[in-house]
């Protein structure tokens, strides 16, 4: 990342729903992707650009992906239908250090489950729940401008056991309406790269218009890139690199 440049992010879709289901295509006009990138480019210091599944090379040529400082990812259909070929690309940006929020369904997407080492399955039943998160890490940078707790009025519930490597940072745990809990907001670190799993944003409700999943997102993109160039040292320096002896135990 260029530190006097835009935080450039590119939001990818599968946007099969859009183009399946008429009451998905009102909600989401432009695409839940077009959504996304539109709040985005709100911000001054953000630049984000859509890509989606039936776009050649599955909208993430080289040319996108090493242009990309944060890469959002919606899935739910198709995730089958995402190259492998594409799917260890993103894997090694991440490793390399570039940003990456996964969203709602993307659980399962082929990139996540390599990079948890999990199945990243869990409970899930859709009724228009009620859904409650709690902020259980308020000074973490992805909470910030939250209070305890924001609702979302109507979502898929997504319950325990949610089957993912333990986070590195848990910043949101969900209550469900019908009594299940869940860790919707979880981080981890892989290699250079950081990646942000956050749970709502089913397809039939307006989760992704609500003021306060907008922040969360706003601020999980900028908690995601990358590092400067020159902050991170390979391994291999370390290991030829002799210790210093302490005087007060050599003689």
């Amino acid at each position: 990342m260029n530190l006097n440049q835009q935080l450039r992010v590119t939001v990818w879709n599968e946007n099969r729903h859009e183009k399946q289901n008429p009451a998905v295509a009102s909600l989401y006009p432009l695409g839940i992707h077009g959504t996304i990138a539109n709040f985005l480019n709100a911000q001054s210091d953000l630049c984000a650009r859509a890509a989606t599944l039936d776009e050649a090379e599955n909208g993430l040529p080289n040319s996108v992906l090493n242009a990309t400082d944060v890469l959002m990812w919606w899935g739910h259909l198709a995730h089958q239908e995402v190259n492998d070929e594409i799917a260890e690309k993103v894997y090694r940006r991440v490793l390399e250090g570039m940003g990456l929020v996964v969203l709602h369904s993307a659980n399962s997407a082929k990139p996540f489950r390599k990079l948890m080492g999990t199945s990243c399955t869990a409970r899930w039943r859709e009724m228009g729940e009620k859904h409650r998160l709690w902020v259980v890490a308020p000074a973490h940078p992805i909470a910030d401008g939250l209070g305890d707790y924001f609702e979302i009025p109507h979502e898929e519930m997504y319950g325990e056991y949610f089957d993912i490597p333990t986070p590195d940072s848990l910043i949101f745990i969900s209550w469900v309406q019908g009594g299940e809990v869940f860790r919707s907001g979880c981080c981890w670190h892989r290699g250079r790269g950081k990646i942000f799993y956050f749970q709502p944003g089913h397809e039939t409700y307006p989760i992704y218009h609500q003021e306060d999943v907008q922040r969360v997102l706003t601020n999980a993109v900028r908690w995601a890139a990358p590092p400067p160039p020159n902050t991170f040292r390979p391994m291999t320096e370390f290991l030829h690199t002799p210790l210093p002896l302490d005087p007060v135990t050599t003689g």
